[in-house]
């Protein structure tokens, strides 16, 4: 791998007629047009009413996934800007005078900042879950192992491999490029290098369909890149995404009232990764610092709580930066030259004990609290009742079985985004089968929680009226 590849500006779009816009047309270089295509795209402003830990809260302070990917791409510029302006002899060897580090790299690691959840489903990654649960329970077993194999993109359904899927093919503008993002883009957003059905020993989960498995190569032949390896900026933009919901999510968990400040520092000081970890007492004793000086004033419980977590968010989180940017400049050479780096850049790095502890503790007073858990299960109630009703006016259309033609299998089918429609009626060389269980995870997965719900009620009372004419 070289950065003159990685970094490549290029668009999968034959250029039509004479190029007239130059590279940094408006003010912009080609990358930095990523990020605002991805900002103004529907599937980003969706992300407002999509959960990111607590479904359905009705808390305007704690986070949605939309709040989350600001985050997350606050996070990645602000690496981006430390790897170009104060490690670029370290990082970038070798790279072409003619790309601008100071600009496409801050530019890029955004774009895939804010990008990377936007596959996601409703309700978080319980939404994930109910989809590979439905899939696993209807998708019909086959005795050709080549369909059967390809079937596995919905029987382990990942927003990773929806979010690859929506910004190269479903947001079409009369053509099939989705937002035409730059190659480089393109292969830093691809989190794991495999196909669903392919050895997952070094890569845990998918990062892409089958249907798009032709654009995948394209773009790894595009940037020297190959199945199994990442783009060395993909390594990044995870650390921001683990930063962002580790030390995020704790302090939601307080704003919800689930914890207080003291639960958290008593949690993380009697941690056995924390106990002699330097960055994890640093931060804590920063913290307790400026807690005990808040005292003095007149507050409530609750506003001492907040004050509180706001200061132990803005230590952590330069600490985990500055360990994530330290990593990555110590193992450049190693995700350069042979991807040998299979572990998170976390865990490399001198952040890993408060990382961790903080996801144990988000789980322990967050994830698993009561109210979570049956908030999850019936958003997941939601999900699995819906696709029955979807799949209603879906299955057979693309296999010759007539069994939608239905009053209320039109209706479905009717309800479903016509961009998605149009793209599932085109001609192509995919299994039938195939092609309706994708209609149907594009269905659910572009809805937001509300609208799922909204939805799920309109259908619901429509099938029962059906169901009782029979």
């Amino acid at each position: 791998m070289n950065w003159n590849q990685l970094l490549n500006s290029s668009r999968r779009k034959p250029k039509e007629g004479k190029e007239t816009i130059s590279d940094t047309a408006k003010g912009r270089h080609q990358i930095e047009r990523d990020f605002d295509r991805i900002l103004f795209a529907a599937p980003t402003r969706r992300l407002a009413d999509k959960t990111q830990v607590f479904p359905l809260d009705k808390n305007d302070s704690v986070r949605t996934r939309l709040t989350h990917s600001y985050e997350v791409a606050n996070l990645a510029r602000g690496i981006g800007m430390r790897l170009a302006f104060e490690l670029e002899e370290d990082v970038f060897k070798g790279i072409s005078p003619d790309i601008c580090i100071q600009r496409d790299v801050p530019a890029l690691l955004a774009a895939i900042g804010l990008a990377h959840d936007l596959g996601n489903p409703p309700f978080g990654h319980q939404g994930e879950k109910a989809m590979g649960e439905w899939f696993t329970q209807n998708l019909p077993a086959t005795d050709k192992n080549y369909i059967d194999k390809i079937y596995s993109d919905f029987r382990h359904f990942d927003g990773n491999s929806q979010t690859f899927r929506l910004v190269t093919k479903l947001q079409i503008l009369n053509d099939e490029y989705g937002l035409n993002l730059t190659y480089a883009t393109l292969a830093a957003m691809i989190k794991y290098p495999r196909a669903s059905f392919a050895d997952a020993s070094t890569w845990k989960k998918h990062g892409f369909f089958f249907s798009e498995q032709s654009v995948v190569h394209d773009v790894w032949q595009k940037t020297g890149l190959k199945e199994g390896l990442r783009h060395p900026f993909t390594y990044l933009m995870e650390a921001c995404d683990d930063i962002a919901y580790s030390v995020l999510d704790a302090e939601d968990t307080v704003k919800k009232g689930l914890a207080s400040f003291h639960d958290l520092m008593d949690f993380l000081q009697s941690h056995p990764l924390c106990s002699n970890d330097e960055v994890a007492k640093k931060v804590i004793a920063s913290s307790k610092k400026d807690n005990a000086s808040y005292t003095q004033y007149d507050l409530s419980p609750a506003e001492l709580n907040d004050m509180s977590m706001q200061k132990f968010r803005v230590y952590a989180i330069a600490e985990l930066v500055d360990a994530a940017v330290i990593a990555f400049r110590d193992n450049i050479d190693a995700l350069l030259h042979d991807n040998s780096v299979s572990a998170d850049l976390l865990s490399l790095s001198s952040g890993h004990g408060l990382c961790k502890a903080l996801k144990q503790f988000d789980s322990s007073r967050g994830y698993q609290h009561r109210d979570v858990l049956k908030l999850e299960l019936e958003g997941s109630n939601y999900i699995k009742n819906l696709m029955d009703m979807l799949w209603l006016g879906i299955k057979g259309r693309a296999t010759d079985n007539n069994s939608w033609n239905t009053p209320f299998g039109r209706y479905v089918y009717g309800r479903i985004s016509e961009n998605y429609r149009r793209i599932f009626e085109q001609q192509d060389d995919l299994p039938g089968y195939y092609k309706e269980a994708q209609l149907l995870a594009d269905a659910i997965s572009g809805m937001t929680d509300s609208y799922l719900i909204a939805l799920h009620n309109e259908l619901a009372a429509l099938h029962e009226y059906e169901c009782r004419q029979r």
